[in-house]
C-alpha cells in the first residue's frame, strides 16, 4: 500500500513512518510544513529508504495537498498534522484555528477530490484516518473512562480546535460518504518527542541542573501511551479499522502528573546520577497551574482490543526507561532544538496567577 502521512516529521508522524518502513513494504510519502516542531533528523534513520518520500507542503494549501495526492496515489491518508501544545494555544489559539481547523477542512476537500477520481475498487479500499486526542473529552473526576460515545467537551483551545476537526472528519464520512477513520489517543511519549512537552521537558531541566516545575499540586491525571505502542495501533486501525468507526487508543498506565515526574527523576538516578549524590526529585518545583487545566484523563480502549486486536506490549515503567535512555544517548539532537526554538520556556500563563 502507500500511506500519506501529513505532519510525518513530528513526533507520532515520524515514528509512524519509522514503524512502517522497518517493518511492512508500504511506499510512505511525508507532506510536512516543517513548522518548528518537525523535525527532518527524526527521519533520518529511514530517510535514505527508497519507499520513503517528503513533500514540503502546508496543509491549508488545497492546491498543493491534491497535486501531491494525485502524484502519489495514496491508498491510505492518515492525517496527523496539528498543532498541539495545549500551552502555546492558551497564548496563540489563532493558529490551532487555522492549522487544526482550517487545515483539517482542506485535506478532506482535496481527500474528496482525489477519492472521487479513483477508480470504483480503488475508491472502495480508500480509507482517511484522521489522529486526534482524548482532550476533545473534557474532563473525568475521580473515576471512569472516555469511550467512543463519551460526549465531548473540550475545555482548552487546542482541545477546542481538534474537536472541531473530528466533527469535520465526521461530517465528511456521513454527508460525502468519504471512508473516514478517527483515532483519540491519550498522552504520548517516547524518542524524538520535541522537548516542551512534559516527559522530555522534565529530563531536559533535569540534567540542567533546573527546577523540574510540576503545575498546581502535581494532581492531574493522565493515561501515558508509548508512542511506538501508538503508531502500531494506528496501522491496526487503517488497515482493518470499519470506515465511519472510531477508535479510542490508551496505554493503561494512569499517573499523577508528580508521580510522573518522581519516577522519572529513580531513573535518572540510575542511569546519570548527580554529582552531588542527591536525588533529582529535590529539583522539583510546584509552579503556577495551567489556566482551565483539566482534572483527569483515561482511556477506555476495549473496542480495539476486541475489533482489532491491538494492545500495548510496554508498561509505562519499560517505556519511560527506554525514552530516558533514548535522550542521555540523543543529546546532539535535543540540544540545538532547546537552544533554537527556546522549548524549555513556560507558556500558557496569559491568564494565570502567580503561584
Amino acid at each position: 500500500m502507500r500511506i500519506f502521512v501529513t505532519g510525518g516529521a513530528g513526533f507520532i508522524g515520524s515514528a509512524l513512518v519509522r514503524h512502517l518502513i522497518r517493518n511492512t513494504g508500504y511506499e510512505v510519502l511525508v507532506y510536512d510544513a516543517l513548522t518548528y516542531a518537525g523535525t527532518l533528523n527524526a527521519l533520518a534513520p529511514v530517510a535514505d529508504n527508497l519507499r520513503c518520500r517528503l513533500v514540503h507542503g502546508d496543509i491549508r494549501d488545497g492546491t498543493a495537498v491534491l497535486a501531491a495526492l494525485r502524484d502519489f496515489r495514496p491508498d491510505i491518508v492518515t492525517h496527523l498534522a496539528a498543532e498541539s501544545h495545549v500551552d502555546r494555544s492558551i497564548d496563540g489559539p489563532g493558529a490551532f484555528i487555522d492549522t487544526n481547523v482550517v487545515g483539517t477542512f482542506t485535506m478532506l476537500s482535496a481527500a474528496r477530490a482525489y477519492w472521487l477520481d479513483l477508480a470504483p475498487a480503488d475508491r472502495a479500499t480508500f480509507r482517511f484516518h484522521h489522529v486526534s486526542t482524548d482532550e476533545v473529552f473534557g474532563s473525568l473526576g475521580p473515576t471512569g473512562l472516555f469511550t467512543e460515545n463519551t460526549p465531548y467537551d473540550p475545555r482548552s483551545p487546542y482541545s477546542a480546535s481538534k474537536a472541531a476537526s473530528d466533527h469535520l472528519v465526521s461530517a465528511w464520512g456521513h454527508t460525502y460518504d468519504l471512508p473516514v477513520l478517527i483515532t483519540n489517543c491519550s498522552n504520548n511519549y517516547g524518542p524524538y518527542h520535541f522537548p516542551e512537552k512534559m516527559i522530555p521537558l522534565m529530563i531536559v531541566k533535569a540534567l540542567a541542573g533546573e527546577t523540574l516545575p510540576v503545575y498546581g499540586r502535581g494532581e492531574n491525571v493522565r493515561d501515558w501511551l508509548f508512542v511506538d505502542d501508538h503508531v502500531r495501533a494506528l496501522q491496526a486501525v487503517f488497515e482493518r479499522g470499519k470506515p465511519g468507526r472510531r477508535y479510542n487508543i490508551g496505554g493503561n498506565a494512569e499517573r499523577r502528573n508528580i508521580d510522573v515526574v518522581e519516577t522519572l527523576c529513580a531513573t535518572l538516578d540510575r542511569l546519570r546520577p548527580r554529582q552531588d549524590g542527591r536525588s533529582y526529585v529535590t529539583q522539583i518545583g510546584f509552579v503556577a497551574d495551567r489556566p482551565g487545566h483539566d482534572l483527569r484523563y483515561a482511556i477506555d480502549a476495549t473496542r480495539i482490543r476486541d475489533e482489532l486486536g491491538w494492545t500495548p506490549r510496554e508498561s509505562f515503567e519499560t517505556g519511560l526507561e527506554m525514552t530516558v535512555c533514548w535522550y542521555l544517548g540523543n543529546e546532539a539532537w535535543w540540544r540545538p532544538i532547546v537552544a533554537a526554538q527556546a522549548a524549555d520556556i513556560r507558556r500558557g500563563l496569559n491568564n494565570a496567577m502567580a503561584a
